[in-house]
């Protein structure tokens, strides 16, 4: 039986996050009359996350009916690929076990899938749960976090001009992902002490690929709770070498196969051009200035990125071997 809506979270030892999660879930207002259901993927966690989910399940008195999944391949687009694939949803909504829905985002979500029916996917309006308050010195570098604060009006992204959003708190039509999106992406997920993203871009590149747009709806809102230590120095370092590193397949990803050895050249140029004016202008600051060191770190290994994936790239062959 096909269902209004499937809201996916992906978690990986959420056990003191995903509680927050499902009670924001059970407090939805407006889905009297949809059928939904949420679905709690385990990206194969060592804490207490299944038997939490499955205590919960014991006492669920609700009419939508609370799922587990298990994925023991580690990685959120694992998670996120078999979450909509197991979905029962025409609607799948996406959350991290530390994004907390407002009251009316199911139904803000829904309402406008259907007034725009060539949306493929719509993006939430994320704000920052920070457990401190960050420094002023970094505000301009917050939306690295998976902050997406774009105005009060709803819009299309254009890929080429902004980039794509963040994959929390994203709501997709199941079907345009199932038919689009490669069940095996080249970019998984942050894992252990690798801060190499990328997969909730290229998910969404697929879908605008396909000629479905991709919207910013700010009625749907998600708080994203952001520890303290994500805005230590370390973190920080690393999240904008992630970054960075990701750069170049993004890149390619939007351009036709015979544009992309031109465009390897043109880009490591301008790469280049970047990387070094940018130091010689900051380079007495970088001690002091903390976004201008997070921004030296990402464009450096914007530079290092096409080298880097190629050799990634040829250990994933040779593994898979």
């Amino acid at each position: 039986m096909l269902l209004d809506f499937s809201v996916v979270i992906p978690t990986y030892n959420g056990e003191n996050r995903l509680l927050m999660v499902l009670e924001k879930l059970q407090a939805q207002t407006g889905v009297e009359k949809l059928q939904w259901e949420i679905i709690v993927v385990d990206n194969n966690s060592s804490d207490r996350t299944a038997k939490l989910v499955q205590q919960y399940q014991a006492n669920w008195q609700h009419p939508f009916p609370l799922r587990y999944i298990l994925e023991p391949e580690q990685g959120a687009a694992f998670a996120r690929t078999t979450g909509v694939h197991e979905a029962k949803g025409e609607l799948v909504g996406f959350l991290d076990d530390d994004n907390l829905p407002a009251a009316n985002w199911i139904i803000e979500a829904y309402k406008f899938a259907q007034n725009y029916p060539n949306a493929g996917a719509l993006a939430s309006q994320i704000h920052g749960d920070f457990a401190v308050q960050p420094p002023a010195d970094i505000k301009p570098i917050l939306f690295y976090l998976a902050i997406t604060e774009r105005g009060n009006q709803p819009h299309i992204y254009e890929p080429r001009m902004k980039g794509f959003p963040p994959t929390a708190g994203l709501v997709v039509r199941r079907d345009v992902w199932r038919d689009n999106v490669p069940r095996q992406l080249f970019f998984i997920g942050r894992i252990g002490s690798s801060m190499i993203g990328g997969e909730d871009a290229e998910s969404l590149f697929y879908i605008h690929q396909a000629g479905w747009q991709i919207w910013y709806n700010p009625a749907m809102e998600v708080d994203h709770i952001i520890p303290a230590w994500r805005l230590e120095k370390d973190y920080l370092h690393k999240l904008m070498r992630g970054v960075g590193l990701s750069r170049y397949y993004l890149r390619m990803l939007l351009l036709p196969p015979w544009q992309q050895p031109l465009f390897f050249f043109l880009y490591l140029l301008n790469d280049t051009r970047k990387l070094i004016v940018y130091y010689l202008r900051h380079k007495k600051n970088f001690d002091t200035d903390v976004v201008a060191a997070y921004e030296m770190e990402r464009l450096r290994a914007t530079w290092i990125s096409p080298f880097y994936l190629g050799w990634l790239k040829i250990n994933n062959l040779v593994r898979n071997k």
